[in-house]
């Protein structure tokens, strides 16, 4: 019997064309091939995906709202992070399932040519509305929506320029690979070729790039060190270094340096605040203010020495309160911190600080972070040295003061809470950097309950925290009798909770009730969040007092809770704080 199912070979009508072998180039299958130019850039699908997914989680808000610049700039990092990780995790897999990797076909690419700029899209305008609603809770106005035109063209530079040198270094570890093959197996030589090139390219930075790039900067930070702030000059008071009776020459102080010995409230305008805040003094003084700067002497100890020398000259162990000041990088004091003191303690005060460092706080902690540590600690140590050779009953009332990195440095000069209890009357550390040693375990050690950016340590006998000083600091309802050691931190102060951990660990104020100015939609994610904080580090000032990492203003209550005044109102302390903010930086004129 004849089969139907097959045509005769001598039928003379022409075969039917069989659909299963169409030409592909006429309908584009499944697993058709992609177009050439995308074989050319040889990206893998997986990457490809999870740089789009870290891309667009990169929109969420974090701390600071960011520019559209900053957003573009981190959306970009994000997504070559992202792409790295889904490179790395389909390798893995292959390498677990012992398989090789299957072609990229013209599907998977135009699944993904679809999704990828409606994800990006909708992230964009997300970001645009979080950002925007965000930025008053931090006291900032929202950016015109009209700027997120520049977020994608920037993200995609960065990503290229991540990838490219990315790709520049593969290829020098297959060129080395390659040469180390004619020597030894594959695989041992794939090993080792990539340590060389990492170990390579990390001591090339570390100690060419690197280091000329900090001769480099310093230089350029020098130069400005030389000047004077506008409209200063040197101090003719005995009170101040820089003085004729100095021993400190004005022209070695810095930048800063001038800067702070010229300012500052006089008796004069302490008396008239003291009458216009209801609390009229019957005596006030011109405070004393002493500083060594860089060029001052060779080296820290010996500068510290020759601070301690001239405050001991102008009187500053015959006031009151004392107070030891550490700077930040450049030798800046916060201004408004040591007004508050004066204005406070009705001049009756003595400031003492010196320079160890011509970078801003960011550089100075990547480049010389020891110093701020070794300053710290040399100079409080050289005024406790002759503070404690003074008869007990004449001693004045040390105090402590640091900012930002100037934190880190004065914390160096005591051994823990007990350490600070039994050398200080008092201490105020502002916007403390989560690196900070005793900060952290104050932080880790904190009572059951008690919140990271709230915490209570050891029922506050010594250490407490404050978000707003203008309240009590918390345990209110615990004694705080003795030394009052208090830390200012704001729930947005990136710098305060900017941690290597938010690569792979969720923090515990993303975990916790988190603080009003920090907005809800904010959520933890692996690598993306310690991005977004990173760039949050560069805005951390653009906030208005009370927010970020401005706390111009809040040093007048915080002093206020240090020095236990009784008769401290709201009334006066809107006074006080209202001179400080406009007068801190006002030439100094002493009362005669």
């Amino acid at each position: 019997m004849t089969s139907h199912s097959a045509q005769s070979t001598d039928d003379p009508r022409p075969a039917r064309p069989d659909p299963r072998s169409s030409d592909s180039s006429e309908r584009p299958g499944p697993g058709t091939p992609p177009p050439q130019w995308w074989s050319r850039l040889a990206l893998s699908i997986p990457g490809c995906w999870v740089a789009l997914l870290f891309a667009c989680l990169s929109f969420l808000p974090s701390l600071i709202p960011r520019p559209s610049l900053f957003q573009g700039a981190l959306a970009g990092a994000s997504a070559a992070i992202g792409y790295g990780l889904g490179v790395f995790g389909a390798w893995l897999w292959r390498a677990l399932a012992d398989r090789e990797p299957h072609p990229t076909t013209d599907r998977q690419l135009r699944v993904l040519a679809l999704v990828a700029p409606v994800a990006l899209v909708a992230a964009v305008i997300m970001g645009v509305f979080w950002q925007r609603w965000s930025a008053p809770l931090v006291g900032l106005e929202p950016e015109s929506p009209l700027a997120a035109i520049l977020v994608l063209p920037v993200a995609v530079l960065v990503l290229l320029l991540i990838l490219g040198i990315g790709r520049l270094l593969r290829a020098l570890t297959r060129l080395v690979t390659r040469w180390l093959g004619r020597h030894m197996g594959p695989r041992p030589a794939r090993v080792l070729g990539a340590i060389a090139v990492i170990t390579a390219v990390a001591l090339l930075f570390n100690g060419v790039i690197f280091d000329r790039l900090t001769v480099a900067v310093n230089s350029v930070f020098s130069l400005s060190n030389g000047g004077t702030p506008e409209d200063l000059s040197a101090p003719t008071s005995p009170l101040r270094s820089g003085s004729p009776e100095s021993a400190i020459e004005w022209d070695t102080l810095g930048f800063q340096g001038r800067g702070f010995v010229a300012q500052g409230p006089g008796a004069t305008q302490i008396a008239a605040v003291a009458e216009r805040s209801g609390h009229p003094a019957q005596e006030t003084m011109d405070p004393i203010r002493a500083y060594a700067g860089l060029d001052s002497a060779p080296d820290v100890e010996s500068r510290a020495l020759l601070a301690v020398q001239d405050l001991e000259r102008a009187g500053g162990f015959e006031r009151s309160h004392l107070l030891v000041v550490t700077t930040t990088g450049t030798g800046w004091v916060e201004p408004t911190s040591v007004s508050a003191f004066e204005h406070l303690t009705l001049g009756d005060s003595a400031t003492v600080s010196m320079q160890y460092s011509f970078l801003p706080s960011p550089l100075s902690f990547i480049a010389d972070k020891d110093n701020a540590r070794n300053a710290g600690r040399a100079l409080f140590d050289a005024v406790y040295n002759r503070w404690s050779q003074l008869p007990a009953d004449s001693r004045p009332q040390l105090y402590a003061f640091g900012e930002s990195l100037g934190s880190y440095g004065a914390e160096a000069a005591f051994s823990g809470e007990y350490d600070m209890s039994n050398r200080l009357s008092g201490a105020v550390f502002t916007g403390p950097p989560r690196f900070n040693h005793h900060f952290g375990e104050f932080l880790r050690d904190r009572e059951p309950g008690s919140t990271e950016i709230a915490p209570v340590y050891r029922d506050g006998r010594t250490v407490r925290f404050t978000q707003d000083p203008r309240l009590p600091a918390e345990p209110v309802d615990q004694p705080w009798e003795g030394t009052r050691v208090l830390y200012m931190v704001h729930p947005s102060d990136a710098i305060t909770w900017w941690s290597t951990d938010l690569m792979l660990h969720r923090p515990d104020w993303l975990e916790e009730p988190r603080g009003s100015d920090v907005p809800d939609q904010t959520r933890w994610v692996p690598f993306v969040t310690f991005w977004q904080v990173s760039a949050d580090l560069g805005l951390a000032m653009e906030p208005g007092p009370g927010y970020g990492h401005n706390f111009a203003g809040e040093h007048v209550d915080a002093w206020a809770q240090v020095l236990g005044l009784e008769d401290w109102t709201p009334e006066r302390a809107a006074v006080i704080r209202e001179a400080v903010l406009n007068k801190a930086r006002d030439p100094f004129v002493p009362s005669s």
